[in-house]
């Protein structure tokens, strides 16, 4: 099963678990800070990615025109009835349906490790900005993809990688919280892949954040202020 078809079998629950206020990372870790690194509004923001469409939403409150694309045709449907007004398309972030130069911005918020072929969707996502364009993204921080804390949580649970962090491999998360599940099947890439994809599309990285948690949840989302969970890069085509 490809990552496209995972996420379209599994796109009603992350629908669910995504529209919880609260409830997701979006919320509670990250969101904010992603949006620090997203230039202001300008002639077209593409959202590549963008599910059932909440930060496309959030753009548009912040004065964004914004198009989202999806490959999953469940999440699209429900982008389109969220907000009627947004446009959104089904296609693969490797074949973005738009002219050369078609927008000044375009954004993968935790959707790059869910593509297929990462290196071609940032080539295509390359292709669409204009010169002087800005790509923002945020994956899952490749150190949490290939590690664990070591069981019992404590205050010095080590972090432990028992494989290869500089292989590629699929891994699958399965979620509850406050009752709702999700299965997550995504990619884990070093950092490094992600690097040579920017720099195979001609686009020059500007910043560069590694997101932790702050203190005060509980004791496993505390570990998390040791080890980054995120990764945000703003790249710009020349």
């Amino acid at each position: 099963m490809s990552l496209q078809e995972a996420w379209e079998e599994h796109a009603s629950a992350w629908a669910a678990w995504a529209r919880s206020p609260g409830h997701d990372s979006y919320w509670r870790f990250h969101r904010d800070q992603f949006l620090e690194l997203v230039p202001p509004p300008g002639r077209l923001t593409l959202d590549v990615g963008c599910g059932e469409g909440r930060l496309s939403r959030d753009l548009k409150a912040l004065g964004h025109t914004v198009i989202g694309v999806d490959a999953s045709p469940t999440l699209v449907a429900a982008a389109r009835a969220a907000a009627p007004e947004i446009e959104v398309h089904a296609a693969d972030a490797c074949a973005l349906p738009f002219a050369d130069g078609h927008a000044d911005l375009a954004l993968a918020f935790m959707s790059p490790q869910d593509f297929d072929d990462h290196s071609a969707a940032f080539r295509e996502i390359a292709r669409v900005l204009q010169p002087g364009g800005c790509f923002v993204f945020a994956i899952v921080h490749p150190l949490n993809s290939a590690g664990r804390f070591r069981l019992p949580y404590t205050d010095a649970s080590p972090f432990v990688i028992e494989g290869s962090y500089l292989d590629s491999f699929r891994y699958v998360d399965v979620l509850e919280r406050d009752g709702l599940e999700m299965t997550f099947v995504s990619e884990h890439r070093p950092i490094e892949a992600y690097f040579r994809a920017l720099e195979q599309a001609g686009l020059l990285v500007e910043a560069l954040r590694e997101h932790k948690v702050a203190p005060g949840g509980s004791r496993h989302e505390a570990l998390w202020s040791r080890v980054p969970l995120f990764l945000h890069v703003r790249a710009r085509r020349p």
